[in-house]
């Protein structure tokens, strides 16, 4: 077990230094592709389900929040809707790997429906990916 260990870690060591961009990256990136994927292929149904479900509305836009705690915030808000879980579930599981965290803060004070939650997380997630692919180029 031991030296197969030692040879996976040697692996992944030479693949971060011949890659031009970090594994973790592309993990992200992926991960992300994933999800504007998924809601993609939901917002192209006749109706998103549960459309009329009310979640927490997530402040994409602000500025001072990191982008983990609002992908930890997303994933929360999506995680209480229910009726369509497995709908969601693979949107909940990539968000999931990209924050890490196991709780954040999110008020219920305001909700959205997630017929609108939907588009913004998507935008969110797109602007992400849009700053990564800067990232990766320069």
């Amino acid at each position: 077990m031991l030296p197969s260990l030692k040879a996976a870690f040697v692996l992944l060591s030479l693949l971060q230094l011949v890659s031009p961009k970090p594994v973790k990256v592309a993990y992200f990136k992926q991960d992300l592709q994933e999800i504007i994927h998924h809601i993609r292929q939901l917002n192209s149904r006749p109706q998103v389900p549960c459309n009329d479900t009310r979640v927490a509305q997530v402040a994409f836009t602000d500025q001072k929040l990191p982008e983990k705690e609002l992908l930890c915030q997303a994933a929360t808000a999506l995680r209480k809707v229910t009726k369509c879980k497995t709908d969601y579930q693979g949107i909940i599981i990539n968000l999931q790997s990209l924050h890490r965290e196991t709780t954040c803060s999110l008020s219920n004070e305001d909700e959205i429906y997630l017929r609108d939650f939907l588009p913004e997380l998507g935008n969110f997630t797109q602007g992400l990916n849009r700053h990564l692919a800067r990232s990766a180029a320069q």
